[in-house]
């Protein structure tokens, strides 16, 4: 990311583009993406315009609780055209319980993708975070199923574009059972995604970057060049171990995981 220190668009306009976007999210309509209209702004815009909507959020009392990474698969960059991942911010409303409903009609053009979360017991700061850093810091992992939903028309965006509009978060469900690293052959866990009853989707661990460890550290990395890090505590979903599948109102799914249980839920 040669550009990601250096602004194109003013602050004004990184503040009227985050209104736009989180407008966008909260009423659930769709948008054309920002680059047709700034073609010049730079990384580092878009993360200002998604820092400006989180805290848009915060000041209106939503907390953050937790993170995550997108496009973190080799298959999902070429899905999506870009060419490397990024990461968004997870509200408190985003949250579903295991199980629950989804309401359809708070969202545009929703997906699904099975992940994994690492909740963290230590803090973890880039630059120069590595695998090992990572697994030494966790305190456990879980299953995570992520609803994705860009605010884009067609789900077409760029990253510069997706990266502002909080890289298509909306929602998420964590359930299952948690364990500790050392217990679990992340490259190699297994996940299988169905969609009213029939399978939609498998994967495992490694296409994940390779490793589902390097999604966080490249999370800390990434955070590390805004001078921000991931404290103790954190809840971190690591990207898309499947391709994500579009899901409509009456879908029921459930992703079964690898020594980790499974997680259901339903779009009404």
């Amino acid at each position: 990311m040669s550009d990601v220190n250096e602004n194109k668009l003013s602050q004004t306009q990184i503040e009227e583009l985050a209104e736009h976007l989180e407008n966008a999210e909260l009423q659930a309509y769709e948008v054309t993406k920002i680059t047709d209209d700034y073609p010049d702004m730079t990384y580092k815009d878009a993360f200002d315009i998604q820092w400006e909507i989180r805290r848009r959020k915060e000041a209106r009392g939503n907390k953050i609780v937790g993170m995550k990474m997108g496009l973190t698969s080799w298959a999902k960059m070429s899905q999506m055209g870009v060419e490397h991942p990024c990461y968004g911010f997870l509200a408190d409303y985003f949250t579903v319980p295991d199980g629950g409903e989804i309401k359809h009609d708070e969202l545009i053009h929703p997906k699904i993708e099975a992940e994994l979360a690492f909740v963290t017991k230590a803090p973890l700061k880039g630059p120069g975070i590595h695998i090992g850093d990572v697994l030494r810091a966790t305190d456990f992992v879980m299953p995570a199923v992520e609803v994705i939903d860009s605010r884009y028309k067609d789900f077409k965006f760029d990253l510069k574009s997706v990266i502002a509009d909080n890289s298509s978060s909306t929602r998420f469900i964590t359930g299952g059972r948690m364990a500790d690293v050392a217990d679990l052959d992340l490259k190699t866990l297994g996940v299988v995604m169905e969609i009213n009853g029939e399978v939609v989707e498998v994967g495992a661990g490694a296409a994940v970057l390779g490793h589902p460890a390097s999604s966080v550290a490249m999370l800390a990395n990434m955070l590390g060049e805004r001078g921000e890090e991931l404290p103790a505590g954190s809840f971190v979903m690591i990207g898309a171990i499947t391709a994500a599948v579009q899901v409509n109102k009456g879908d029921s799914f459930c992703v079964r995981y690898q020594d980790l249980g499974t997680i259901s839920g339903k779009f009404v």
